[in-house]
């Protein structure tokens, strides 16, 4: 993925408007490499070719209303759509539209009649147009599936039937991948194949910190082959082993090509929705109980559709495609030693960190990886392990638990994630001699389980200033200072026993903070 850009602040001291308009010309002659590579030696900003290319249509139209496009007359559509609900372009481009209007509206007015950018028919997940009603939320993500679908049914008409669309989409929330590849397979497509390619810079102010993507998955469509009349409709539960088949033959090749945190989620998604794709439609053979959220009085007029239990959607196959990664990830990090089975509450914990890579992250995307390891996130997690805050979930560290009196049993009878949080506040709090000496007295260090969790936590935690000669703040910093007092401890007592955290490599010989 090579940037390619026109925009720079021009009155930048030294050369920013001649480096502005020197991209402004690259870009310009790289689209006409594009459209003639043969006669681009002779193709410049301010050339004429020596032999004309062929005629290009540039269109500013509606895309679910490609009227000036015959049906089956395209190879190849491609198309970066918006991501849900992570930019409301129209809302941005108000500040730009009326500045381009006094300069390009002089030259296509056409495209300037509007006095400010239109909001109501843009493609986005935009609780902003529902505002007043119940389930705004709900109201936008079903309106951003429909106009998705309706855009997808004209690429599909104006297809040729061995056509071929590739589109980009990275949003970290599932709900999201599901109204997008909804809308796909009602329109008529299969997908074929996917790519997960690394699209932001690590350094963006707009992930920094955050549990952001730094992927983008690429998915590859095709049109679907017309269904036979009466044509009886797959299984799940015969097509999920399939699903959680194909996840798990990819998931290794994309860590391997050094994806990992959320991005491997994200990338593991494209091939579940392969597998899913070539069996759509689908219908199960046992009935799912309704969601909770269906059971509570207060959200059910965000419910207008009756519930079908008998119903398959995408999120069938993210959820599987979670269950492999967690999974896959779990034998990475407890160093395929696999002699002891890790509890659901210290899965949540150590998978949470492992994907999100900071303490705070999405509480829908939270309540999706409960599912995925087996715990219930209102029940068992929130106010013991973490604390819900607006959209988002925040997990404690040890000395946070302690406060807030959260802290299970030291031995671990609850979950091993309170053992090892109870051995880390004593460290913290007073000595790792202490620390060595409750976990004699709880009777932990010699079990397996206590050290297969250890392994696993310190693989996850942020690295101290200590170790790695970087100084953290905030909740990152409670919890580098978690890493430290396990990993003195597991010095201390058990280095015959577990090995050192891999991570503690990257960080070889550097100084401390």
């Amino acid at each position: 993925m090579l940037w390619s850009y026109g925009e720079m602040a021009s009155l930048v001291e030294g050369l920013g408007y001649d480096w502005a308009i020197e991209k402004t010309s690259d870009c310009i002659e790289e689209l006409a490499k594009l459209i003639r590579p043969d006669a681009a030696q002779n193709v410049g900003l301010f050339a004429s070719p020596a032999v004309p290319p062929p005629p290009v249509s540039i269109t500013c139209k509606p895309g679910d209303a490609l009227d000036h496009i015959d049906d089956a007359s395209i190879d190849v559509v491609v198309m970066d759509p918006p991501y849900y609900d992570n930019v409301m372009y129209a809302e941005l481009s108000d500040f730009f539209y009326v500045w381009l209007k006094r300069t390009a509206g002089q030259v296509v007015p056409e495209l300037f009649t509007r006095r400010l950018t239109d909001k109501d028919n843009e493609a986005v997940a935009n609780p902003a147009k529902f505002a007043g009603q119940k389930g705004a939320k709900a109201l936008a993500g079903r309106d951003y599936q429909e106009r998705m679908a309706r855009i997808f049914e004209e690429c599909r008409r104006v297809l040729k039937p061995n056509g071929i669309m590739t589109l980009m989409f990275t949003h970290k929330a599932t709900g999201a991948w599901d109204a997008l590849t909804t809308g796909l397979m009602h329109a008529g497509f299969i997908i074929t194949a996917s790519w997960p390619i690394n699209t932001e810079a690590e350094g963006s102010l707009h992930i920094k910190d955050k549990s952001a993507a730094n992927s983008t998955i690429f998915l590859v469509c095709r049109p679907r082959a017309a269904a036979t009349p009466h044509a009886a409709a797959d299984y799940w539960e015969d097509v999920e082993p399939l699903v959680a088949k194909a996840v798990r033959r990819r998931v290794a090749e994309f860590q391997q090509a050094g994806i990992g945190g959320v991005d491997l989620y994200l990338a593991c998604f494209g091939p579940a929705l392969e597998e899913f794709s070539r069996h759509w439609p689908l219908k199960r053979g046992t009935p799912r109980p309704a969601p909770e959220a269906r059971k509570r009085k207060r959200q059910q007029e965000m419910f207008e559709e009756e519930y079908d239990p008998y119903a398959v959607t995408p999120e069938d196959a993210l959820d599987a495609a979670r269950r492999e990664v967690k999974q896959w990830r779990l034998e990475q990090l407890g160093q395929r030693q696999g002699y002891a089975e890790l509890d659901p509450l210290t899965s949540f914990f150590v998978l949470a960190w492992d994907a999100f890579k900071a303490p705070q992250f999405p509480y829908d995307e939270a309540l999706r990886l409960a599912r995925a390891v087996g715990v219930d996130l209102d029940g068992q997690v929130v106010g013991v392990l973490a604390e819900k805050k607006g959209a988002d979930l925040i997990l404690w560290d040890s000395a946070k638990r302690a406060a807030k009196a959260a802290l299970g049993a030291p031995d671990g009878s609850r979950a091993m994630i309170d053992a090892l949080h109870h051995a880390a506040h004593i460290a913290r709090s007073k000595t790792l001699a202490a620390a060595r000496e409750m976990t004699d007295r709880a009777g932990t260090l010699g079990e397996a389980a206590f050290q297969q969790a250890l392994t696993y936590v310190l693989e996850v935690l942020p690295v101290g200033g200590a170790f790695s000669g970087v100084s953290l703040d905030g909740d990152l910093a409670a919890a580098s200072s978690d890493f430290e007092a396990l990993e003195n401890l597991r010095r201390l007592a058990l280095a015959d026993r577990v090995a050192a955290p891999k991570q503690l490599e990257l960080w070889a010989g550097a100084e401390p903070a």
